[in-house]
């Protein structure tokens, strides 16, 4: 099958790929992430750290909350341990299905996302912008049971919504028709803990196409209004339940996203 991948203009995507130390990107994306290393040196630390996130907050909602089910939005390009990975290690039933709008993670994540015989992973090609196209999508209705908990995970991306996109309401409305007991776990772009280093960046990912809004910590807290915190509810993203493994963070200033996971009452 051919996807239509516009290779000569960088994509977020596959930046982040690329400056973690995957290989699914091309030179435009190599020019952009080398270009953002040199306005903030510690963008590779800070991206590393969001992923080690991202796998800390599955395995404990696999482990200790005993999710099954997982929503991921805005997956990105397969790197493994992807996350269904994380979670059918720690419960090979666990189903999952991952949402992107780029062609190259639809083509790439057809090879690299079977997961185990008990369990089952789905892709699904839409815009978390809509909603409502997401949750009467086929693969999201087959795969996932409405009448048991899901864990919403949206890693990394809502910095990509600006405000006219209302980012807040794009997460309510994809959590509201999940059942009580679900989760939600984000990590949200901040310019908090250094604000010229991460503007500098920003202004990168702009001149290239890619806006992006940044959120204060009273902003993050907005998406989890009405939810039950899991402590240490929302802090930078190698605060939330550091496990001794994965990146190594020595200041606070290298890591510009904020993390929480949230039941759903």
């Amino acid at each position: 099958m051919d996807f239509d991948i516009d290779t000569e203009t960088a994509h977020s995507a596959r930046i982040y790929d690329y400056i973690i130390g995957g290989k699914d990107h091309f030179p435009a994306d190599r020019e952009a992430g080398d270009a953002m290393c040199r306005e903030w040196p510690a963008l590779p630390v800070h991206m590393r750290a969001n992923r080690d996130f991202m796998h800390r907050a599955v395995r404990h909602l696999a482990r200790e909350a005993g999710i099954r089910q997982f929503l991921d939005i805005g997956s990105g390009i397969p790197t493994s341990p992807n996350l269904h990975e994380i979670a059918q290690a720690a419960a090979p039933d666990s189903r999952v299905v991952y949402v992107d709008n780029d062609p190259l993670v639809l083509a790439l994540s057809r090879d690299r996302l079977a997961g185990t015989p008990e369990g089952r992973t789905a892709y699904l090609e839409a815009d978390m912008r809509d909603p409502a196209g997401i949750l009467a999508a086929p693969a999201f209705r087959t795969t996932l049971d409405l009448d048991r908990p899901v864990a919403l995970t949206v890693i990394a991306i809502v910095h990509f919504l600006l405000d006219e996109h209302d980012a807040v309401g794009i997460v309510r409305r994809l959590l509201d028709p999940l059942p009580s007991g679900s989760y939600l776990a984000m990590s949200i772009g901040t310019a908090d803990f250094a604000p010229e280093e991460v503007g500098r960046v920003a202004r990168e990912y702009a001149a290239r196409g890619m806006p992006m809004r940044l959120r204060t910590d009273a902003e993050a807290a907005a998406f989890f209004t009405g939810l039950d915190l899991v402590d240490p509810g929302i802090v930078q993203v190698h605060r939330w339940h550091p496990d001794g493994t994965g990146t190594v963070v020595e200041r606070d200033e290298d890591i510009a996203m904020y993390g929480a996971v949230a039941r759903k009452p």
